[in-house]
Order: structure tokens, then sequence, then C-alpha cells
């Protein structure tokens, strides 16, 4: 995750799709012959992007997304009968509310209040029981200072290691062991039991100048290295938990992030990436076909009052580039975020689709004989 800059690396997504086709162009994509398709989630407010996509390819976009920013990989064959050059596009999204300076809300004019809600949906529901057990330890989970011994007091809950599920502690990162490396109790309480803090944990509390008798929740201190999730996910590739298999293992620095939901999208789209890129090589349709796999991370910032759509942003993440030799290579962040920005934003091949639409209701009248 710490390679996914977003400081710095977002696109107005007006001058992104631009871009984008410019630079398939100087790559050898044949203009008027390139089949694009989105991979994105459901959500209305990916709905802008679809339209650009549209005006500057010249084509509706084929879909290759589900919910949550799953890439469907069974749908390569059928996308690759439908055009020339092939171009995919696919991005996970977060909201964003400039008022708050929030990731992870967005702003639904169609409701009728106008009110905030999660964004992405699908994401935020994946969370909500990872995020409940990790509060859960935050409130049970004290540190004190007792009788000049720095100690942690943990919910016996929270030592049990025969449960099926749940937030389970690496007691080796937050309890000093005893003679033998076991875990032995300094005091054990009715719901509990103390233990003398490890040596790390115990710095940061004489750091931080914990006073005799001072005893504190540990809270947003219990950092991602003290902590891991078990949880039985049923393996269903491209299906119900394909988005949960996919966050479930940087999990604990998900729900510590600052902006959770921002956070477990840069993660899908880096799973996402590594997963789709390979099925793509393998995929018989695309063989002797200019494919362009690019993949990063819509943010989605609720508009105005006086606005229609979100002023949708991009970040890119990565790209893969196919030749009909069958020559390959990708792009990381960096290259492809210069490539992009050294594409010029206009594009003397977009339609007007005011105009196109226009022509079709002057069309004359096709008449279908019915059987």
């Amino acid at each position: 995750m710490a390679d996914f800059h977003v400081a710095g690396m977002m696109l107005r997504y007006s001058t992104f799709v631009p871009q984008l086709y410019n630079l398939c162009k100087s790559l050898g994509f044949q203009p008027g012959k390139i089949m694009p398709s989105r991979a994105f989630c459901s959500d209305e407010n990916q709905g802008y992007p679809i339209i650009l996509i549209t005006k500057h390819f010249g084509v509706f976009p084929f879909n290759h997304g589900q919910v949550g920013g799953i890439v469907a990989t069974d749908r390569h064959a059928p996308h690759a009968e439908h055009g020339h050059d092939m171009v995919i596009i696919h991005a996970s999204h977060v909201g964003y509310d400039p008022e708050r300076g929030a990731f992870g809300d967005y702003r639904r004019l169609q409701s009728e209040d106008q009110h905030l809600t999660a964004s992405c949906g699908k994401i935020e529901a994946v969370l909500r029981w990872y995020q409940d057990e990790y509060a859960f330890a935050c409130d049970n989970i004290l540190l004190e200072r007792h009788d000049g011994q720095y100690l942690v007091t943990i919910d016996n809950q929270l030592l049990r290691e025969n449960r099926d599920e749940g937030l389970f502690l690496n007691l080796e990162r937050m309890v000093a062991p005893a003679v033998g490396q076991e875990f032995r109790p300094v005091r054990c309480l009715s719901t509990a039991k103390s233990l003398n803090a490890a040596p790390e944990l115990r710095r940061s509390m004489e750091q931080a100048g914990w006073e005799e008798g001072q005893r504190e929740p540990i809270a947003r201190r219990l950092l991602p290295e003290y902590f891991r999730f078990k949880r039985d996910i049923q393996g269903d590739l491209e299906g119900r938990s394909h988005l949960e298999q996919n966050l479930f293992q940087p999990m604990a620095w998900i729900v510590t992030s600052t902006h959770p939901l921002l956070t477990a999208a840069q993660v899908n789209t880096q799973v996402e990436f590594d997963r789709t890129f390979r099925t793509i090589v393998r995929e018989h349709g695309y063989q002797g076909k200019r494919v362009m796999y690019i993949s990063g991370l819509h943010i989605d910032i609720s508009p105005q009052p006086d606005q229609r759509f979100p002023l949708t942003k991009f970040v890119p993440w990565a790209a893969f580039v196919q030749q009909p030799d069958g020559s390959h290579y990708t792009l990381e962040q960096v290259e492809l975020f210069a490539q992009l920005r050294a594409q010029p934003s206009e594009n003397p091949d977009e339609i007007d689709l005011e105009e196109s639409i226009h022509q079709m209701e002057l069309a004359r009248q096709v008449h279908i004989e019915a059987p």
C-alpha cells in the first residue's frame, strides 16, 4: 500500500479520458476500432466516467464490472469479439465530501434530504464487522500503571484462542513473556487479566508520562502490528465474498487507517490489477490484439446543489499493454502517470453526444416485422 500514492497523482476525469485515448493512439490503437470496457462498481456516481468514455472513444463501453470494483474476468472472451483493439478501464471508488474533507462519504442528490451515505457502500458493508471487532478491542484492552508496573489488562474474550473467528492479539508484541516464554498474568480479574507490558509498549507509556494509578483504554494505540483477524470466508471467486477475500490479509491496516474506505479501495485496486492482468495474458480471445488494461482509483467528489454529476478524479495505479505480436509490458504508477500527463487533453476524434442523439431522433423509422 505504501507504493500507491494518491497525493500528486490525481487526474480530473475530463482530462484523463482524452489523455488515455491519445496514449492508446500513440501505441498503435486504431481510431474507430477501439472497443473500451469499464470495470466499475454499479453505483450511480460511476455514470459520469462512463459518459466521458463514450464521448472520447465514440462507443458505449462494454461492462466488465461487478459491485465493489471487482473485474468479471469471464467476460474477456465476449469483449474480445466486439472490437479490433481492446481497452479495459478498472477502478475501485471512494466518495469524498469537500465540506468536511472526509473520504468515504458521498452526497446523494436524488434522496429526499440529499444526505451523505457511505461510498463505496459494498466496501463499507464488508468492513463493518471488522471495524466492530476492532472497536471492541480498543475499548476492552486497558493500559495501566499499578504499583510501579506498566500493565496491559485484556478482556478474557480476546485471550481465548479457541474462537472460530474474531480479532486475535499478537501477544508477543504487547506482553512481556515470563520465565519459560509463557504469558503469565500479574492479576486475574473477574472478566480480564493483567499482564506486564512488552518493552515497546512500556516505552510508549513512559514517554507519554504515564502516572501511578492511571488507567485508560488502549483505543487507537492498538496498532495493526498488535492484532490479526480470523474469519471463515467462503471461497467464491468473483462472487459475493470476493471483495472480502481481497481485503482480508491487510485488514488490520485498513481498520486502523485514518480513512478506511480509501485504504480499502486502494487495496482492492492493487489486488484486482494483479489478478486480472494474468487472466488477460491467458485469454485466447485477446491473442493477436492490441490490449490496454489500466487500473486505478475513482475519487467521487460529492456534487454541489447546482451540479448534476460528481467531479470525479482518477488516480492511476498500473497499466498492462499488449501488442498484436504478443509482446507486453507493465507500466507502474509513476511511469503511467507521466505518460498520461504527456498526452494532449484535446481529442480531435471525440463525438458530440447531443448531436449523435439528435441524429437518431431524426433517423427514418425502421419497421420490425415480429414473428
